[in-house]
């Protein structure tokens, strides 16, 4: 078989450039595998990003066109290439394709075997598709740059997100005190995923409803931030996703502030998928179409709420 099904875009833009074709099928190189796709999911924005465009993280260098977008999968190894010992052909992994190759959305996709792990044994592929980015991202919010310790205070900003929902589920899991701000909607599923108290974004001060947290993760953005300071105790830390922190405001209350953008990252898949089969973590999904149906995801990325992730139905 030297074709596929894949979902790709010829030119940049967003989704009305994304066109369901034949392609032609990859071959896993030295260190790489060939992954037969099962599932796949989708990121909002992620057509904005100027590495899903270049081979470069900062958007520069030749254009990379045609790409395929959805750095998310769940699939089964179909081809290994030199020197790679794990995985093995057969075994159902998955995992985030990093964001300068190419994703998910087609019947095969070639990555990095290093980056890979074994798939959670108690979710079907489409589930397990919906955890990769959301999970490393709260994986290394909580565990790489605020090393969270049982019994410390969390609070997440937006805990009703696509990553807030698995940061809640996660800091619970590792044994911290949650607290969330959620639509006013959200509060019980919130709830449910684990935190102690889920608060009404909306509520004109933050520090009327929590204080004295140990950390703060924010999947908000900036005008969520500026609430967030004064609840937070000397030396704590924020630890931001959404937008960089203002590091003068991290002096002015004595506390400590980052920003990152998530990185593949095989052992952290690993105890992400021991936590889902201990029934400590669960995925949550908005939709599931069919491969052909990707660009009407995206297109559904741009507009109203969702509740979970929009993951693409690969193959059975």
């Amino acid at each position: 078989m030297t074709t596929m099904f894949a979902v790709r875009a010829h030119a940049r833009g967003g989704p009305d450039q994304l066109v369901y074709e034949q392609a032609p099928r990859p071959a896993p190189g030295p260190g790489e595998v060939l992954v037969a796709v099962k599932a796949a999911s989708m990121t909002p924005q992620e057509l904005t990003w100027p590495e899903t465009w270049t081979y470069t993280p900062d958007g520069s260098g030749p254009e990379r066109t045609p790409v395929t977008p959805s750095h998310e999968f769940s699939g089964v190894v179909a081809a290994t290439g030199a020197d790679v010992d794990s995985p093995a052909v057969g075994e159902a992994v998955y995992g985030l394709i990093p964001f300068t190759l190419n994703g998910a959305a087609a019947e095969y996709v070639v990555l990095p075997a290093d980056v890979v792990a074994a798939k959670p044994d108690t979710l079907d592929h489409d589930h397990t598709a919906a955890l990769p980015l959301a999970a490393l991202s709260a994986w290394e919010a909580l565990r790489e740059h605020a090393a969270v310790q049982p019994g410390q205070h969390v609070l997440v900003l937006g805990g009703g997100g696509g990553v807030g929902m698995y940061v809640v589920q996660l800091a619970s899991a590792l044994g911290a005190r949650v607290s969330a701000t959620a639509a006013a909607g959200d509060l019980e599923f919130v709830e449910g995923l684990g935190a102690e108290q889920a608060i009404d974004y909306k509520q004109p001060n933050l520090a009327d409803h929590v204080r004295d947290v140990d950390v703060v993760v924010d999947v908000a953005g900036a005008a969520a931030q500026a609430q967030a300071w004064p609840v937070l105790r000397p030396g704590g830390i924020l630890v931001a996703i959404a937008a960089p922190p203002e590091q003068q405001e991290a002096e002015r209350h004595g506390v400590r502030a980052t920003y990152f953008i998530v990185k593949p990252d095989r052992e952290a898949l690993r105890a992400i998928a021991e936590l889902v089969d201990a029934g400590k973590v669960r995925a949550v999904l908005d939709r599931v179409l069919p491969l052909a149906e990707t660009r009407s995801g995206y297109e559904a990325l741009e507009h109203g709420r969702r509740r979970g992730k929009i993951v693409i139905h690969v193959a059975d």
